[in-house]
């Protein structure tokens, strides 16, 4: 995989994980426990679910090439239509109450319930099937599974510091806005290379 490519996977995988439901609840945890506790275990829950989304990424390239590349543009057009029409309020407010079920605790405790916290609103989430699509469509499944775990420590790590900070300069609609566009494009792409081919 070349550095742009991991660099462009990373940026795509952070900037769809901010205005995200675990990004929420992990910027609500840091508020009731130490940062670094919420950070640490917020990695390891993402880093877990990117290993899960590329295995299900490399099943999809079990497919023939055609049916694969139709299932990926239909994921990269959902992934920009629930970008585009769900409401970051709901998400908002989802991640506030997923957050708002774990209490102030030891260190263990905190980082056990940061994982588990992000390990389960990962599931069948955004970024978890944009990391199978990715996996699917460049066959380089390592490649994926590190930029895509690189951006969701540092998602992880500006939520548990700096999540506050960052929405008061960057409101999540542009955010949720940047990441419907770069979708809408690779959904576009896919298609016309399938129907192109």
């Amino acid at each position: 995989m070349s550095v742009g490519t991991f660099l462009g996977i990373m940026a795509l995988m952070f900037v769809l994980e901010l205005p995200d439901k675990t990004m929420i609840a992990t910027i609500v945890m840091s508020t009731r426990a130490r940062p670094s506790s919420i950070a640490l275990g917020a990695s390891a829950g993402f880093i877990v679910q990117m290993g899960l989304a590329v295995a299900a990424g490399g099943l999809l390239t079990l497919l023939p090439l055609r049916i694969k590349d139709a299932v990926v543009a239909a994921l990269f057009l959902g992934g920009a239509a629930y970008l585009f029409f769900s409401s970051e309020k709901e998400e908002e407010e989802e991640g506030e109450r997923e957050a708002a079920r774990e209490t102030h605790s030891t260190r263990l405790r905190e980082v056990t319930t940061a994982f588990t916290v992000i390990f389960v609103g990962e599931f069948g989430d955004l970024t978890q099937i944009q990391a199978a699509n990715l996996s699917a469509k460049t066959h380089e499944p390592l490649g994926v599974f590190f930029a895509s775990s690189l951006a969701m420590i540092i998602v992880a790590i500006i939520g548990a510091y700096g999540g506050k900070l960052l929405q008061r300069y960057v409101p999540l609609g542009k955010i949720r806005l940047a990441g419907g566009v770069i979708f809408l494009g690779l959904g576009v792409y896919t298609l016309v290379q399938l129907f192109t081919a």
